[in-house]
């Protein structure tokens, strides 16, 4: 089934075995990733952070970010077990492995954790309204409250950061964290060129290209990391997306 007009219809899980080979593989791809997303961010802050936060306010809220975005994973990997796919594994791998540079990285200050909210947390929000409306139903009727507790995520992160720019000290460590997290974040997004983004919007899977949704990211931050008192990192010096 290949026309030239986009794919509009609505699929059930049921309904996947019958589309064409492509639609699934991109679909059980873009599902894994995603669900390696959510996963990898506990392991890069749990077992440094959570008990050693600045309070206890932090500690209960860590804790809380940690427990839904392990949620995420839940569900995520619940609709590739509706395809006959399973991604337990990645519960368990090093983060070498992790599909996604951002998530292979050490956070060696509590600015990072800040950051890591603000602006990688930021990008996985942007990845999932992507699939708002999508052609494969299960999943969009997953994302209302995914997305909500990403959002609350983004936001703790920017109010961590908010704190730590009273101080000269708290500012410098800010700075280093969002220059470090920055141009990892512009990468997730993926090619500028991809011709994959282009059979993701063919097919109903995403609504945007790669560099519409990064340009967009992009304006969204610069405002409010200018709005901190902090310099927007070059975005140049993202290595993968040109």
């Amino acid at each position: 089934m290949t026309t030239d007009r986009p794919f509009t219809d609505k699929l059930e899980a049921p309904d996947v075995p019958k589309m064409p080979d492509e639609y699934q593989a991109l679909l059980k791809r873009v599902l894994r990733i995603q669900a390696d997303c959510e996963i990898g961010g506990p392991h890069l802050y749990v077992n440094q952070w959570l008990l050693t936060a600045p309070s206890a306010d932090d500690q209960w809220m860590l804790a809380k970010v940690a427990g839904e975005e392990i949620d995420h994973f839940r569900k995520i990997n619940r609709l590739l077990n509706d395809l006959g796919e399973d991604a337990s594994e990645l519960m368990y791998i090093e983060k070498s492995r992790r599909d996604l540079e951002a998530f292979r990285q050490a956070m060696p200050t509590w600015a990072d954790v800040a950051a890591f909210g603000f602006l990688i947390d930021r990008v996985g929000q942007y990845q999932l309204e992507e699939f708002v409306g999508c052609s494969y139903a299960p999943l969009d009727r997953a994302l209302p409250r995914i997305i909500q507790e990403e959002k609350t995520h983004v936001g703790y992160g920017l109010v961590k950061l908010r704190d730590m720019v009273r101080t000269e000290e708290g500012k410098a460590l800010a700075q280093a964290a969002v220059d470090r997290w920055y141009p990892r974040g512009l990468d997730m997004f993926g090619r500028s060129n991809s011709t994959r983004a282009t059979r993701y919007q063919y097919w109903g899977l995403k609504r945007r290209s790669n560099e519409a949704a990064r340009t967009e990211y992009m304006a969204e931050v610069a405002l409010q990391i200018e709005g901190l008192g902090l310099r927007v990192p070059d975005a140049t010096s993202g290595r993968h997306f040109r």
